[in-house]
């Protein structure tokens, strides 16, 4: 693949425009097309077949993401917000044989088998091999360049096999919505390894022509671990970008600072917002205020993006039409589903049928115009407003498997953290007790995960009172129906 097919034309024309900076080095465009030559070379050298890339936001991450892109090898973006175990799951899943990092010694420490290969003269990262082959290979489908693992919904999650191909269509889409603009400076927030970020944050604006400035998340103030309020403003401050991709709770967050006069907004065109559902007083408050905020809508097994208001086409309340490189339908339930470049299947499964559709287990609305609106999820998993995936019943397993604990009901759709409404294993247990219970349970969660409010029932969940099944689960509607203000006030 040549590298203007992915950098566009701008490395010819404006050799000298800033492509990259992460507040330690700035990239010219001419020099990014000639650091990702060498790190695709360094990379071939290295004899690697499946890589994965775990290192923080910065140049070193784009320019082998690049390279790899480049190479059209397989790349596993290993995010940090995954627990250790998580990690590990994809790297033997995507039968790994090769790790890019910027913690190799951590990594060696973490996990036998690795042996370091030498440092990139480009990215800077350094590169592992590991040492014992894979028992086996999972399959993966001709033309995948890169499998994104969803955000754990579960403890084990998911490996999406994207082809370069609908990559390379999702990005050219991407450019084109904000084409009328144009953006010349964008801010990568999100961690790289979020394929919303890297798709949108990365390999458009570059396509485009614009600056991407990637600042390490210890900078930034942004980690789905422990958010820095005053970090992340201070970036927005100095960094002065033009365009930007948030998650509804950094959306709050600079809203409430734009309003008290804690933020410089003046230079924002362009403001995506999705990862999770954004409330109409939200938007309706961000309107009022003058930021240009444009809410979409996608998924991993489509390639991140779906649909996106844009300058041209924007509805508040719907997530936007749907960009040129899909297709959007709903079926006799009302699910969204979606066609077009869409993901070859998850990695050791069934391949999609053909034509390839994706059914996305949320239900949405189609308007006269095209417009699109998410009205709820099929199933119970919730996204939290940090646009995480969580499975109620994975939190809830882990809370119940302490002794303290009987009962366990997690809820976190639209919310910064997660809740838990508890029942004790016995009644007149002491807070402590259950607050003990609570943190030893969050130690076996990654933090987007753990539960930060909790509260007790007031009454047992009994079959008289209609809150559990026969077979003991609880009727989670009708839960949430009686106790769900509970989980506004916690313990």
């Amino acid at each position: 693949m040549q590298i203007e097919a992915m950098l566009g034309s701008t490395p010819r024309q404006f050799p000298g425009r800033i492509a990259l900076d992460d507040g330690v080095r700035v990239i010219t465009y001419a020099r990014l097309s000639e650091m990702v030559l060498t790190e695709a070379q360094f990379l071939l050298a290295c004899g690697g077949l499946r890589f994965g890339l775990l290192a923080d936001n910065g140049c070193g991450w784009v320019i082998a993401d690049l390279a790899l892109h480049h190479l059209n090898r397989l790349n596993v973006p290993l995010p940090a917000y995954f627990t250790a175990a998580q990690q590990w799951h994809a790297i033997e899943d995507a039968s790994l044989d090769t790790l890019v990092t910027d913690r190799p010694d951590e990594v060696m420490a973490q996990w036998q088998g690795f042996r370091r290969v030498g440092f990139s003269p480009a990215s800077g990262l350094a590169v592992l091999h590991r040492t014992v082959a894979p028992d086996s290979r999972k399959r993966v489908p001709p033309g995948i360049t890169k499998i994104t693992y969803t955000s754990g919904s579960t403890a084990e999650p998911k490996g999406v096999c994207l082809s370069s191909g609908t990559l390379d269509c999702v990005s050219r889409s991407l450019m084109s919505a904000t084409a009328t603009l144009p953006i010349q400076r964008h801010l990568c927030l999100m961690p790289l390894a979020t394929l919303l970020e890297n798709l949108a944050g990365v390999h458009a604006p570059l396509r485009a022509g614009a600056s991407c400035i990637v600042p390490r998340s210890s900078e930034s103030g942004m980690s789905y671990g422990a958010l820095d309020p005053q970090r992340i403003l201070r970036t927005l401050n100095q960094v002065q970008p033009e365009s930007v991709v948030l998650v509804p709770e950094l959306l709050k967050l600079l809203a409430r600072a734009s309003q008290a006069g804690h933020v410089t907004t003046k230079s924002l065109k362009f403001v995506a917002v999705g990862g999770a559902v954004v409330s109409r007083s939200l938007l309706d408050e961000c309107a009022g205020l003058g930021l240009p905020v444009f809410e979409g809508y996608g998924l991993s097994e489509c390639a991140s993006v779906v649909c996106l208001n844009t300058p041209d086409a924007s509805r508040i309340g719907s997530v936007g039409r749907p960009l040129p490189h899909v297709r959007v339908r709903l079926d006799g339930d009302g699910q969204i589903i979606v066609s077009g470049a869409v993901m070859s299947g998850y990695l050791g499964g069934a391949p999609l049928s053909w034509p390839p559709e994706v059914a996305t287990g949320d239900l949405g609305e189609i308007d006269a115009d095209g417009f699109v609106f998410v009205r709820g999820r099929l199933k119970n998993i919730f996204i939290t407003s940090l646009g995480r995936n969580v499975s109620p019943e994975w939190v809830e397993r882990e809370l119940a498997h302490e002794p303290a604990i009987r009962h366990a009901f997690a809820f976190g759709e639209a919310q910064p953290v997660v809740s838990a409404l508890l029942t004790p294993a016995q009644q007149g247990l002491d807070a402590a007790v259950i607050e003990n219970a609570v943190n030893r349970a969050n130690a076996r969660l990654p933090d987007y995960a753990q539960v930060r409010r909790w509260a007790c029932m007031p009454e047992m969940p009994s079959l008289s009172n209609g809150l559990l099944t026969a077979n003991g689960r609880l009727r989670r509607e009708r839960v949430l129906e009686r106790f769900g203000p509970l989980l506004q006030s916690g313990a």
